[in-house]
């Protein structure tokens, strides 16, 4: 088997399991590979990076090739249409990195709601006494008086769900199919939005949810929501975020991702939001489900769909629907 790698090959060569013997690996990095260098591959399979391009072009030029495996959980940067038409399959490692998304968004939730960077900069600052005072007459909240509303329930969103529920909060849930047995009460959208304390989203981006938290979605929420987004920067209108917080109408935002990516100095977020509210933010830079662990089950799915492939079995974690 004719393997072109276009993921980072530190990351490949320490999570990984042993590479049989009669797999051919090719290093290409996980950077922007020309067409031209993919094709020179003559790759039977793909191992790409979640956010990698791979055009139609690139796949009509391996006319070996056999699968597409993104290293994560997106695929937004794959021509399904394209592999589709020429009868390869396209993997995700959907479910990996739901323990470890889940455990990223309470932090960002654990944060905000702690006012963790506004107290952390006070006692950075020589203010620690002013700072507990501050908390002495307004309180700090507890998790578990928090009702939460998971939008999406595919594998992160049920282990989201799980740890909020953990913390004592009141979980309910919005799907495009409701999960019945799922242990959570299922609400309209609007309704999820008007009855909860914190929206967490976890959807991928599709023709109908991009943009989906836009000045009207955020209009119909609860004063003072909480909105987290470990999912993708596309599914929000960032600089109605901006406008809500400005005018309170948002409590808090904390995103793992944001849009566009890579988050540069000019991100129109980072422009448009005031200094003084950067303490209602919390943000980290896209590394929800950078773990070793999830790492260590992803390739060993990636491995197992490889040998499927090469056996004539159809592998798991299909999003392009053959």
């Amino acid at each position: 088997m004719k393997i072109a790698l276009l993921v980072n090959r530190d990351n490949f060569e320490a999570y990984a399991p042993p590479v049989p013997g009669d797999w051919d690996i090719v290093y290409l990095g996980n950077g922007e590979p020309g067409a031209a260098a993919v094709a020179a591959t003559n790759a039977d399979v793909l191992i790409v990076d979640a956010v990698m391009k791979i055009g139609g072009g690139i796949i009509e030029a391996l006319p070996g090739l056999k699968l597409i495996h993104s290293q994560g959980v997106g695929f937004a940067g794959i021509d399904i249409a394209a592999a589709s038409k020429a009868g390869v399959y396209v993997c995700n490692n959907a479910g990996a990195n739901a323990q470890s998304v889940a455990e990223h968004t309470l932090l960002l939730a654990l944060a905000l709601i702690k006012r963790f960077r506004k107290y952390e900069d006070m006692v950075y600052a020589g203010r620690q006494m002013e700072a507990k005072t501050e908390c002495f007459q307004s309180g700090l909240p507890e998790l578990s008086t928090y009702k939460v509303g998971v939008v999406g329930m595919g594998a992160i969103g049920r282990a989201t769900a799980a740890l909020f529920q953990a913390f004592g909060c009141e979980v309910c849930y919005y799907s495009r199919t409701e999960k019945p047995g799922c242990g959570y009460e299922y609400l309209p959208l609007e309704t999820l939005y008007a009855g909860c304390d914190i929206v967490s989203l976890h959807c991928p981006v599709t023709p109908e949810t991009a943009g989906m938290i836009d000045a009207r979605a955020l209009s119909k929420m609860k004063d003072g929501a909480i909105l987290l987004n470990t999912a993708r920067g596309e599914l929000v209108d960032h600089l109605a975020v901006v406008e809500s917080l400005k005018s309170g109408k948002l409590s808090g935002f904390g995103a793992d991702t944001l849009s566009p990516e890579p988050v540069l100095p000019g991100n129109p977020f980072l422009t448009a939001l005031p200094v003084g509210l950067k303490s209602r933010v919390a943000l980290s830079p896209h590394v929800a489900g950078i773990t070793a662990s999830c790492f260590i089950r992803g390739y060993q799915n990636i491995f197992n769909n490889i040998e499927a492939v090469r056996q004539g079995r159809r592998p798991v974690c299909i999003v392009n629907g053959l």
